[in-house]
């Protein structure tokens, strides 16, 4: 039997590793430190029962135990509580945790949960294990071969058709994230969430398109239910998940070839498509591109090249400046060439030629034709009336 332990306190999590080696030395057991942690260990290996902490940075292990019951539905849950969280162990047993423990953890206490749990999976595992890891296998195994299919990729001998006998017709929902970082996490929520959502509202499955995208296929009674599917994930996701994300689905797909060119379609679409909101560390990547134009503004300074500076995507760059600063990445960058062209202009023994090439501009009548849309003069005009304060 397989035991999770996830608390973000080492002392705690390796005391109780100890206390379940010493008394169940037949079980084997995991540390995650965090969330995330303890999402790769649920993925990777088949764990019988977690022991989490309630409060941890990122996410609660209420949170955790709430994503994680559809696709983990065996895993038998128990919540670690200071006294002062009581309130949440308590809704920790109304979600369906098995038990609660306080701290500190009594070694007498850990060890006659852990048994009473033991001779209940046990009692389970003989009843439906083995059919139980059959669907398993073949679960993992359509969203394997779906993933491979709906990149264009070969999918050998394997034949699609018996996997999709139940969705002659089907939608095709894409979660798209922004990150600069891994997000595993992130993958584990989006693929817990949406997975019930399906089950909720219609049938299908889930799979990882790639590092950053989950592919969902669902089939629904009507587009109405598709949109009520669609609204709920977006509450949820945006409720979770602490990375810009985007969803996008597709129209009615009656027949499986087209899926290939309908997942690259709603890849072209994300580039133009609004994420749904923006991490907290947006206003820094934000402040560090502002930084980065006000040091070589006379170069040429395109937004791709800015959003690559922060390690973001050009078009989740876009909508966060504009966002964070309330100008457009363009109208900033004129902007603050025209200023700098203003303070030039003062220099009479600057020609105009050299006041544009020092702010960027290598084209003088491009220079001219926006600092005229800006100020309502020519730069030399502004230079001859004395140098005032631009006329608009």
């Amino acid at each position: 039997m397989n035991i999770l332990i996830v608390d973000d306190e080492t002392t705690i999590r390796e005391g109780i590793q100890r206390t379940l080696h010493n008394r169940f030395p037949q079980y084997r057991t995991f540390q995650a430190s965090n969330p995330e942690e303890a999402a790769g260990l649920l993925r990777k290996h088949h764990i019988h029962i977690v022991l989490t902490d309630i409060l941890m940075p990122g996410m609660t292990g209420l949170e955790l135990m709430r994503i994680s019951r559809h696709t983990h539905p065996h895993v038998k849950w128990v919540v670690i509580s200071a006294y002062s969280e009581f309130a949440y162990a308590q809704e920790a047993v109304r979600l369906g945790a098995k038990d609660y423990l306080l701290k500190p953890i009594g070694k007498d206490a850990l060890t006659e949960m852990i048994g009473k749990l033991s001779e209940e999976i046990a009692r389970e595992i003989g009843m439906m294990e083995e059919t139980e890891l059959l669907m398993s296998g073949r679960k993992y195994l359509r969203e394997a071969v779906f993933q491979r299919f709906a990149s264009g990729l070969d999918t050998g001998r394997i034949n699609l058709e018996p996997f999709m006998e139940s969705h002659p017709s089907f939608y095709l929902i894409m979660v798209k994230m922004e990150s600069d970082k891994a997000v595993n996490l992130e993958h584990f929520i989006i693929e817990n969430v949406l997975s019930e959502l399906i089950e909720k509202h219609g049938r299908g499955f889930v799979a990882i398109h790639d590092h950053k995208s989950m592919l969902g296929l669902v089939t629904v009674s009507s587009e109405s239910t598709l949109a009520a599917l669609l609204d709920e994930l977006r509450k949820h996701l945006i409720r979770y998940l602490k990375v810009p994300f985007q969803i996008m689905h597709s129209g009615l797909i009656e027949h499986f070839d087209a899926v290939p060119e309908e997942v690259r379609r709603l890849g072209r679409a994300s580039t133009t498509q609004v994420y749904e909101h923006y991490s907290s560390g947006g206003e820094r990547a934000v402040e560090v591109a502002q930084q980065y134009i006000r040091t070589h503004y006379q170069e040429d300074l395109s937004l791709e090249k800015v959003a690559s500076i922060v390690y973001l995507n050009p078009v989740y760059f876009s909508q966060l400046f504009k966002q964070k600063t309330g100008h457009g990445f363009k109208e900033y960058v004129i902007q603050l060439r025209m200023e700098k062209a203003e303070q030039l202009l003062s220099n009479p023994k600057l020609k105009l030629a050299e006041v544009a090439e020092r702010i960027g501009y290598q084209d003088m009548r491009h220079f001219s034709t926006v600092f005229r849309k800006k100020y309502g003069v020519s730069p030399s005009e502004y230079r001859q009336s004395g140098m005032k304060a631009p006329l608009s």
